[in-house]
């Protein structure tokens, strides 16, 4: 027998066909795949802003007793592996009086006696990320006990009014003092200076305006009621938000929603991550991103020249190439340990002990930061930037070249006015192609500065205004440390999800902006000037 061929059934022309279906299912294929993983993404990143119902729940335990509690269901109930039949797994988020800030349950069907939606009940959200699940029943203030609930937007705003001041007190007057005997114990100032006693008596003064607005803001209380009956208290100050979420229309839920979303595109992580809002991450991606961007174009950009422009063309030019393609599949560990140690430990710590020796040995840039964070993602992006500019650099026509210099151009002005424009829609590749890479990477990152969670902004209103030393938080980072918390708490699992979504966002919006760029560019390009 001959060898089999598929020429001996097919023609040409079946061939060809064959070939471009085969193409066509594949593209379908990993199209729907792309579909579905964004779908699964958005559908569980949205349930961590839809407001569930609050229900009244009462369970048997494993020793028989019952019991009665406010809480929420969760939304996946999965199939038990160690029970017969169709029982099925319940996760329950409940408050009661052993666990008022709330406890996690898994129940088999069995032992729910009774579930039911309750109306008059409350998801309340506290400042620190945790919640209570409770029945609202009357407000506590200094002058009046037990006022209705209708005075609960009178007390509020009397605690808002009286935490501005504190925060005021606390900005204005022992921020100052607190910098300046830090300046003092820098220069190693007595105990016993008048200048210290001065400002220590200051800080007093303040310090006891400040401890009797927190007192009258402590007497400021929300008194609520667990399911089985039993009192709890409430400081208004810790309340961030009060929800009847089972007397929510959808309108009502769509709005709640919507503000849950700018909570949190706005407001810091809470409970270690698993809870609140993504900002300081969200911001931190952004400038990181916006730096590195900033130092990988020119040296990608001027190191494409030269291959390309400068230098011979010889075999030492062709294993530089070489080198520069297989850099861009070292592992980006091995770029996070390098800048540790290069320009952490190294740089850094010269930079210390020339500029900031009066600090040592606290570091001051021989620390990880924002600084060195982007400048190790430069150098991890540095070959797709040079690659895709070079090859752009490939597609101007000789011609185009050839007649610059017979108009008396010099080679400097030829790539600048001439070789350059053309090529910009190939260096713009290179940066989308950069900027797609950095963004999701978290394993350098790790080692040159982003941290689970930093204090301070990178930018804020104290001069410079702009510090590269500080650490910074990612978005990355943070998936990864709030993937280990969140295995068995689906809300922090949505919170997860939905920082993957936003995280692809920030990756589809600084790519829509390059591809526009790019297109501007090109356009710029046919019509000749």
């Amino acid at each position: 027998m001959g060898k089999w061929s598929v020429r001996q059934f097919l023609s040409n022309r079946q061939q060809q066909s064959f070939v471009i279906s085969l193409g066509a299912f594949c593209a379908s294929l990993l199209l729907v795949a792309l579909v579905c993983v964004l779908a699964l993404i958005a559908l569980r990143g949205s349930d961590y802003f839809w407001p569930r119902p609050v229900h009244s729940l009462t369970y048997v335990d494993l020793a028989g007793k019952e019991h009665k509690v406010y809480g929420q269901v969760g939304v996946g109930q999965v199939s038990s592996q160690y029970s017969a039949g169709t029982q099925r797994l319940w996760l329950i988020r409940y408050s009661d009086t052993r666990y008022p800030y709330g406890n996690q349950l898994i129940l088999e069907t069995p032992a729910i006696q009774n579930l039911a939606v309750a109306k008059d009940a409350a998801d309340m959200l506290l400042a620190d990320g945790t919640r209570v699940f409770a029945k609202p029943v009357s407000v506590d203030m200094p002058e009046n006990q037990a006022q209705p609930l209708s005075s609960l937007a009178q007390a509020q705003a009397r605690v808002d009014l009286l935490q501005q001041d504190v925060d005021q007190i606390r900005t204005q007057h022992l921020a100052p003092i607190h910098r300046r005997l830090a300046e003092l114990d820098i220069r190693a100032v007595a105990e016993d200076a008048p200048a210290r006693e001065r400002l220590s008596a200051e800080f007093r003064e303040w310090q006891t305006k400040v401890l009797e607005r927190e007192a009258q803001i402590a007497e400021f209380r929300l008194n609520v009621q667990f399911s089985d009956g039993a009192p709890f208290s409430i400081a208004l100050n810790e309340l961030d938000q009060l929800t009847y979420t089972g007397q929510l229309t959808t309108w009502g839920k769509l709005g709640v929603a919507a503000d849950g979303v700018w909570t949190f595109l706005s407001e810091s992580p809470k409970q270690a991550n698993t809870a609140g809002g993504v900002f300081p991450a969200l911001f931190g991606t952004v400038l990181m991103i916006f730096i590195m961007t900033i130092l990988v174009t020119p040296f990608g950009v001027m190191a494409a020249i030269y291959l390309n422009e400068y230098a011979p063309d010889n075999s030492m030019t062709a294993v530089i190439r070489i080198c520069v393609s297989n850099m861009a599949g070292v592992p980006s560990i091995v770029y996070g340990v390098f800048g540790l140690g290069f320009f952490v430990y190294m740089v850094g710590g010269q930079i210390d002990e020339l500029f900031f020796s009066d600090r040592l040995p606290a570091p001051t840039m021989g620390t990880p930061g924002v600084f060195w964070a982007a400048l190790t993602m430069a150098i991890l992006t540095l070959p797709v930037v040079i690659v895709a500019t070079e090859e752009g650099l490939r597609r101007v026509p000789d011609r185009l070249k050839a007649g610059s210099y017979a108009l008396g151009a010099t080679k400097l002005e030829t790539i600048w006015h001439t070789i350059l424009p053309i090529a910009s829609p190939g260096i713009m590749t290179g940066v989308i192609l950069a900027i797609a890479r950095a963004a999701g990477e978290v394993a350098p990152l790790m080692l040159v500065g982003a941290v689970k969670f930093a204090p301070n902004l990178p930018f804020d209103g104290e001069f410079p205004y702009l510090h590269l030393d500080r650490q910074f938080m990612h978005l990355g980072v943070l998936i990864y440390d709030g993937a280990f918390h969140s295995q068995t708490d689906m809300r922090s699992a949505s919170m997860m999800f939905a920082s993957c979504l936003l995280l692809l966002l920030v990756v589809f919006v600084l790519n829509i902006l390059a591809v526009i760029l790019r297109k501007r560019l090109r356009q710029r390009y046919l019509r000749g000037y």
